[in-house]
């Protein structure tokens, strides 16, 4: 027992427990974010007698007679102060780590109320960001702590129009923790799901044993895959998933699910679920591509271990580097990564009539819906979906985890249940980056004028299909870099193996293929006796002329104003690296794509509904500067109203830097029909209860489509990164020049740049994701994040435009920022010691891992 205060409150704990799970469950304050629970990610920091502490770490036996603080238990002024300045510094995306960071603000500013940018970031330096790179979360404290010593708050700006710095539309609940996400949800009568994982990455499920787990009071239920009333396969693309693996079936990984047990309490499920007994035949499992291509290996599907061959060919490349003047050939690799995303996975479930209804963190509310509708074997109407805030995706929730098992729990069970996935269980179970094994050769002239590509790409997909075969595709269509040339040929085949699944990952594929041409470009500078600049100016892509794909790029292509952008940087500087890259909006290849949004007038206010997952990049945000943009309604008249799927029209998956476009478009052209219909009624309050529709759909041609020149994508960005070394070869600086079409929003978008950038370079130097025999080893501590004291000095740039015709010439931006990075930072290191590196996370650092 502990007495102890709680947000000034005083509160007795009669049995000893993590404090974390005191103030979650029991008082429901859930600004407390549960994002590991082993003290490595800091999402769950509180104040303790004013110390900035870890929540998940203390017993509340220890606590007697301290005063613990959330942010619940902030003055009205202080959440102004950080509303305002988190919001105004752009400092919120996903915004599941935001409310453990601001407690480390008030932590530093209550004893240091003028800090400088250092002392700031060692302030956060235990609280893990994924989205933001930490640059404006630093810039945001310090905001506060001027705002605190004058003692007033500004007004927010009231002009949403496009090109304006406005905060978030979310950022108020973001900051405050009242904004709710899956694990935020306690709903009456609530029960709690997980699954039963294989002991083994390969090897046939004998018998299942539930009898003493029944037999627990307070287990609801024990579930198998005979219990699964529609389709036991799920998968984004490829039903090839189990939900559950059925007695007599293999399992494809240690992450596959054998049963489900639902139980009263959290408690009452982890001790049920160890009373599961399974019999299994151990069979030998396949570890990598080469071992899944050997004539003898072991089947790890029954259709056979390749999941797709791709190859793509322009021109004749092999006479073509034949006859020029330069050649080089390489090998090169990159590993596998894991999102690391702060929220786990997590859904709530409940019946819904005869249906249920999903509450999910995901990248689209209407994959979720289609999944489940199978498994269940219900109609769409039957199966409605709700996202709830999403706490970072980049690829790695676009797969179903929680969500169907949750549906099929409450489904089964009629009773609202909360399934969510352990740190260790989502290192595991979600799809990964594909590690990748590449050659690239590429040839040019005298003057370094590229003639030809030729490369063939080896991936590992993992477990499952997932997203591997539009990775591949993308990884080989980009591989030919943003250039003007028409000799490419590329084969790349995936693989399944034994190994957790790889689906998409921001950049999705490009990011691996991007790191061997843009390195070949630089060792092929120094050959033909230009700079790495130079090379790139020569074959930059420029309008009105042809990609390797055949493409015919618009006048919004503005790859040389990237270069043009950074080349004071480039020649200022001793150890410089750069590196380019273009990235597609929209899925592209013929495939339908499709924006779609309601606009809908209700008590004098207008509500944007379009199902599209807002996943951190400021979805809602953007379209709300649209609907301003083009009616000029008060920014306080509109709603953005988060994706579903029972009166949001679908609009695709936030994948492939494709909703500012698609569904900007589709907003825009709502707005022609209210924009018409204002002017006839006088204004807003004239049309309650009317909606209004738009929808845009991005025409492209399929992959080897028979025209002298496809539109494989509706549009691209371009980007040019340079990595900036100090003398004792750490990075002093990273510059990113990013040509955006027009700029929606510029804090956020210097915001995906800053984040895209430092993620990447954890790919490029520290992060590791180690398997051994199919198994993750890593924990979210130990996978080499970089902290918000690790980072330099970052300059993102932002170039416009114009010359695309819709959206009002938005591009999308999330993925691109990761792509150069890696090869920018390995071509710094081979200025720096003359070590051409053809692997990541580079060796020979003072970032390496000893």
């Amino acid at each position: 027992m502990a007495h102890f205060t709680v947000n000034g409150q005083a509160v007795t704990v009669e049995q000893n427990q993590k404090l974390l799970r005191y103030l979650r469950d029991t008082l429901h304050l859930t600004s407390v974010k549960d994002g590991c629970s082993e003290g490595a990610c800091g999402t769950c920091t509180v104040l303790i007698d004013g110390k900035p502490t870890k929540a998940c770490i203390p017993q509340t036996d220890k606590l007697e007679g301290k005063s613990v603080i959330t942010v619940e238990g902030l003055t009205d002024f202080e959440k102004q102060v950080y509303t305002y300045a988190f919001g105004m510094a752009g400092a919120v995306q996903c915004g599941f780590c935001i409310p453990g960071m601001v407690m480390s603000a008030k932590g530093l500013l209550d004893t240091n109320p003028d800090p400088t940018r250092e002392e700031a970031a060692y302030a956060i330096r235990n609280n893990i960001c994924r989205c933001t790179g930490y640059v404006k979360i630093i810039d945001g404290i310090l905001l506060a702590a001027e705002l605190f010593r004058k003692g007033e708050v500004p007004p927010v700006p009231t002009d949403w129009s496009l090109g304006q710095r406005v905060p978030r539309v979310d950022v108020e609940e973001k900051v405050t923790g009242t904004g709710i996400y899956p694990d935020d949800v306690y709903l009456d009568g609530m029960i709690y799901g997980s699954a039963v994982r294989s002991q083994y990455p390969r090897a046939r499920v004998l018998a299942i044993h539930t009898e003493e787990a029944r037999a627990l009071p307070g287990v609801v239920g024990v579930f198998t895959a005979d219990d699964i009333p529609g389709q036991n396969k799920v998968g984004h693309l490829v039903k090839d998933w189990d939900t559950m693996i059925a007695v007599g079936d293999i399992t494809h990984y240690l992450g596959d699910a054998i049963c489900l047990v639902a139980a009263e309490t959290p408690e009452i499920l982890a001790q049920a679920k160890a009373l599961v007994k399974v019999d299994y035949e151990e069979l030998p499992m396949v570890r990598s591509p080469r071992e899944a291509m050997l004539p003898d290996a072991p089947l790890v599907h029954r259709t056979g271990n390749l999941l797709t061959h791709k190859h793509i060919q322009r021109g004749n490349p092999a006479e073509a580097i034949a006859k020029s003047k330069h050649v080089l050939t390489q090998h090169f690799s990159t590993p596998w990564t894991e999102h690391a995303f702060l929220e786990p996975e997590c859904a709530v479930a409940y019946p819904d009539g005869d249906g249920v209804m999903i509450l999910s963190t995901d990248q689209g509310a209407y994959d979720t819906q289609h999944e489940t509708m199978g498994m269940l074997g219900l109609p769409a109407e039957k199966v409605k979906v709700r996202n709830c805030l999403v706490g970072g995706g980049f690829g790695g929730k676009e797969d179903v985890t929680v969500q169907h098992h949750a549906a099929l729990i409450a489904y089964l069970t009629k009773r609202p249940v909360k399934v969510k996935l352990t740190r260790a269980e989502s290192i595991l179970i979600h799809p990964k980056r594909h590690p990748m094994e590449m050659e690239f050769s590429i040839g040019c002239d005298e003057n370094g004028i590229i003639q030809g590509v030729a490369a063939e790409v080896i991936a590992d997909t993992g477990a499952y299909a997932s997203l591997g075969g539009p990775v591949l595709e993308r990884a080989c269509t980009h591989a030919a870099g943003p250039y003007n040339y028409q000799n490419f040929e590329i084969d790349g085949w995936a693989y399944y193996t034994n190994n957790p699944p790889a689906g998409a990952f921001r950049g999705f594929g490009v990011t691996q293929t991007c790191f061997c041409i843009e390195s070949l470009l630089n060792q092929m500078a120094d050959i033909v006796g230009i700079t790495p600049w130079e090379i790139r100016y020569r074959n930059a892509i420029r309008p009105g002329q042809e990609l390797p794909n055949g493409q015919i790029v618009d006048e919004s292509t503005g790859l040389v104003e990237t270069l043009e952008a950074v080349k004071p940087y480039v020649e200022a500087n001793q150890y410089v690296g750069l590196a380019c890259a273009m990235k597609n909006a929209g899925v592209g290849v013929g495939i339908p794509d499709t924006g779609r949004c309601r606009l809908v007038v209700e008590d004098g206010k207008l509500h944007i509904f379009a199902g599209a997952s807002c996943i951190g990049q400021g979805l809602g945000t953007v379209l709300t500067q649209m609907v301003y943009e083009q009616t000029k309604i008060p920014r306080d008249k509109i709603v953005y109203e988060r994706s579903n799927t029972y009166c949001a029209p679908d609009s695709g998956t936030t994948s492939g830097s494709r909703q500012t476009l698609f569904t900007g478009e589709a907003v825009r052209r709502a707005c022609q029909d209210l924009k018409a219909a204002m002017a006839e009624s006088g204004g807003l309050d004239g049309l309650n209860g009317q909606e209004f529709y738009g929808e845009y759909l991005g025409k492209t041609d399929p992959l080897g489509a028979p025209v002298p020149n496809p539109v494989s994508h509706v549009a691209y960005g371009y980007a040019t990164q340079v990595c900036i070394l100090d003398d004792e070869g750490r990075i002093r600086q990273m510059v990113a020049a990013h040509d955006v079409g027009k700029a929606v929003n510029p804090i956020s978008i210097e915001g995906q740049i800053e984040g895209g950038v430092v993620m990447s370079m954890g790919f490029a130097l520290t992060e590791r994701y180690p398997l051994t025999d199919c198994k993750p080893t890593a924990k979210y501590g130990t996978l080499g994040l970089f902290r918000a004291n690790q980072i330099p000095e970052i300059t993102p740039i932002i170039v416009e435009k114009e010359g695309l015709n819709v959206a009002c010439g938005a591009i999308g931006i999330g993925e691109i920022t990761s792509i150069p990075t890696a090869p920018a930072i390995a071509d710094a290191y081979y200025r720096y010691d003359g070590k051409f590196r053809t692997s990541l996370p580079l060796e020979g650092t003072p970032y390496s891992r000893k």
